[in-house]
């Protein structure tokens, strides 16, 4: 293996072994752009993420006072023997922004907080100071809260008015009769609750749907009473829509409109903030404005008293525009924006840093950009490189591996059959490597000579939501469909606005899977079901007893295999538990085998292993469809909050495959694919079509566009610029007949 010069130039990396990696020892240029390639689950993160950043994190964070470590949570010290040369490294993620419906795209960079001064300073008449001008303070409209939307629920959603409280009127899911809620309904002495609801007079109605809340005494004991319709509000109303169960979600949305709260519009702001001015705009107006136009707006601006806040302001803006968000506005809420689009917000924040020497780490940069967009994002790499920092990038596509100083290819395969080094070198030398990614750099997928006839079509008419322009246009039912154009363009809007609330539509997207830290692929799946089931038989024992939420979890850390210890001033730790070592059963559990495993080595087996090792039908179904999706490499125990957001589309995928003809709508499917993969992914929703079903991808993966059978392409440009169809059509025409963005570049990627 080449070392480059031992010297302060380089990050030393020496015997690293966090999770699959193999006593890895690399030397990474420093003040350099370094990508690490390799196939999903080869070890990338755990050495870029889980040991150099994450021990560039620790070592930060054991400088600051015991106090303040307990409220940061320092990771644990990574398996490495050593590392040298470390620099600050800040971590650039797709974690999605907060889900808090108070967090806009104004407040999450400040860039809202300057607008404010400026009103404060400049504005006639004035509202008073800049927090006067706040939503989330004093200048809150009183109606709505600040939350600029307003709901109404449909009664009969929530109450069957034909029966009595007593014989479960009351239809809100977690709402059982024999339920704490419902209880405090029968209970609460303001109505008989074996009446049905329809005999209610208008007095004990109103009690029981809109009372505020009050305190009351039920059976001696003081309470609180709020109606049905408070309590519901306040339950599931006032929660991020991501935020709360699917089975939640579901019934939101049937019984819940939201409109724009009629007393300020939508713009969350009472009436004086309203009225107050700057060259004849309302801050409310400047919120919504798109980025690109709310920056030559500011350009007019020059009034000494606010020189410098409107220097820094335009100056967040103009770096929004230049990575590529212009179409944003800054009233849009944080929780709306895609993975792609929060890691560019996070961005925008380093930019105008002045520090130097930093290690910025960033995971797949170019999730959710098209091909025109990845060469921007390809220049602030490079701009925050010229800077003097380390850049180092975990990425598959080959527009970003292309611009490397250095590239580290880790393999060869993933899981267990990963977690070594393939390559460090250049580009050119990646290429001409016997490596699966240099093999797979100059790799095309070529535009069919014939695709699939459509069987129907699923009409979408006058769509309007966001900036798309009142669209008609028609899904081809039956064949592969790719909805693609620039970042912005009305992608999402235009099939997420319109086709998740149809009949037989299955969405598959990269949002996390609710679930503790006890939620695994075997549970989520319903594997763990069969795996019980083929113990109990092996031993002649129940069922229950290979569960780790039940009967045979280790006592000790209650079937976790950690026990988190809370140290006070310092930060809590998790420890592997003693009594099961980290196992999660108890010991006599462990002594029933099947084939020789016990339930613990099961678990632990990768999703390929696993299909070797079980002859079970019902097992082996849900094992080949996980193997199916490409995540062969994956344990059955993993728990799910370590799954990247491509791992939780493809494990989603993986449960609704076996369900009957539907609609399925997938969200940029090849995130976190090596090229290698997305032929096989490629291979999967052809499998999907030929047996009856629909699949329309939102994508910016040229292979995948070139396979398509259809093309909707959207822009032709960004937010007002972007909004119309500008094509639709087979890969083949839009190649020979287009002159959209996406033509060019899939006409340049097939020739």
């Amino acid at each position: 293996m080449t070392h480059i010069a031992d010297s302060h130039d380089v990050i030393q990396v020496r015997g690293a072994r966090e999770n699959n990696l193999r006593d890895v020892s690399l030397d990474i240029p420093k003040r350099r752009l370094t990508v690490f390639t390799g196939v999903s689950g080869s070890g990338k993160s755990s050495l870029v993420f889980g040991t150099i950043a994450a021990e560039s994190q620790r070592m930060i964070n054991e400088t600051y006072s015991a106090f303040l470590q307990s409220f940061m949570g320092s990771p644990a010290r990574p398996d490495v023997d050593a590392l040298h040369n470390l620099s600050a490294a800040i971590v650039v993620d797709q974690e999605r922004m907060g889900a808090n419906a108070r967090s806009t795209l104004g407040t999450a960079t400040d860039a809202y907080t300057l607008l404010r001064i400026v009103f404060s300073r400049l504005g006639t008449p004035s509202a008073g100071s800049a927090l006067a001008y706040s939503f989330n303070a004093s200048g809150m409209c009183p109606g709505c809260e600040g939350l600029g939307k307003v709901s109404t629920l449909d009664l009969d959603q929530l109450v069957d008015r034909s029966k009595s409280i007593n014989e479960g009127a009351i239809t809100v899911p977690n709402f059982s009769v024999d339920g704490w809620y419902v209880r405090g309904f029968a209970e609460s002495g303001l109505f008989d609750p074996d009446k049905p609801i329809k005999e209610f007079s208008a007095a004990e109605l109103d009690d029981f749907l809109y009372k505020p809340s009050t305190k009351i005494k039920v059976n001696g004991i003081n309470t609180t009473y709020e109606g049905l319709v408070v309590k519901v509000q306040r339950m599931y109303l006032t929660k991020e829509r991501e935020s709360v169960q699917p089975h939640i979600r579901a019934f939101i949305d049937r019984a819940a409109t939201f409109a724009a709260c009629p007393d300020c519009g939508g713009t969350r702001l009472r009436p004086a903030v309203l009225e107050s001015r700057v060259d004849g705009r309302n801050i409310a107006e400047c919120s919504a404005m798109q980025v690109s136009d709310l920056a030559a707006f500011l350009a007019r601006i020059t009034a000494p008293q606010v020189g410098p806040v409107v220097a820094t302001l335009r100056q967040t803006l103009d770096s929004l525009v230049e990575i590529g968000l212009g179409y944003l506005s800054l009233d849009r809420e944080s929780a709306t924006l895609s993975g792609g689009e929060a890691q560019r917000v996070k961005m925008v924040r380093h930019l105008g840093s002045s520090l130097t020497d930093i290690t910025y780490v960033f995971d797949e940069p170019t999730v959710g950009l098209h091909p025109h967009d990845i060469q921007r994002m390809n220049g602030l790499l490079l701009r925050l490189r010229d800077k003097g920092n380390t850049v180092l990038v975990v990425e598959h596509k080959p527009e970003t591996i292309a611009i490397a100083d250095h590239v580290v290819d880790v393999g060869p395969g993933a899981g267990p059959a990963g977690g070594r080094i393939q390559f460090e070198g250049t580009v050119p030398g990646l290429r001409a490597s016997s490596s699966l990614t240099g093999r797979y750099l100059g790799h095309r997928v070529t535009v069919k000579d014939a695709v699939r006839p459509a069987t129907g079509n699923i009409p979408i008419r006058g769509a309007a939501t966001h900036n798309l322009q009142d669209v008609d246009v028609d899904i081809p039912t039956g064949v592969l469909t790719v909805v693609t154009g620039v970042a912005g363009s009305g992608k999402s809007s235009l099939i997420y606005g319109s086709l998740p609330k149809r009949d037989g539509v299955i969405v598959v997207d990269q949002s996390a899977i609710r679930g503790s830290r006890r939620s695994n692929p075997a549970t989520y799946t319903g594997l763990l079901d069969a795996v019980r089931t083929a113990f109990a038989r092996a031993n002649g024992v129940k069922a229950a007893l290979f569960s780790a939420n039940s009967e045979g979890a280790c006592p000790n850390c209650k079937g976790i295999g950690l026990v988190y210890v809370d140290l006070a001033m310092m930060a809590g730790v998790a420890s592997v538990c003693e009594e099961c070592e980290g196992k999660r059963f108890t010991a006599r559990v462990l002594e029933y085998k099947l084939r020789g495993r016990d339930i613990s080595e099961v678990l632990a087996m990768p999703v390929s292993d696993a299909l070797a090792f079980f002859t079970e039908k019902a097992a082996r179904t849900i094992l080949e469809r996980l193997s199916a999706v490409g995540l062969g490499y994956i344990t059955l125990g993993q728990p799910l909050n370590t799954l990247s957001g491509g791992e939780r589309q493809r494990l989603k995928l993986a449960v609704h495959m076996g369900g009957g003809v539907a609609t399925y709508l997938l969200d940029e499917p090849t995130s976190g694919l090596h090229l290698a993969d997305v032929d096989q992914l490629l291979a999967l929703l052809d499998r999907l079509v030929d047996t009856g079903n629909t699949v329309v991808v939102i994508e910016h993966h040229l292979a995948v566009m070139a396979h398509a059978d259809w093309i909707i392409d959207l822009g032709p440009g960004a937010g007002h610029d972007g909004g119309r169809v500008v094509f639709t059509g087979t890969p083949a025409e839009l190649v020979a007949e287009s002159d959209t963005l996406t033509a060019e570049h899939l006409r340049a990627y097939v020739s």
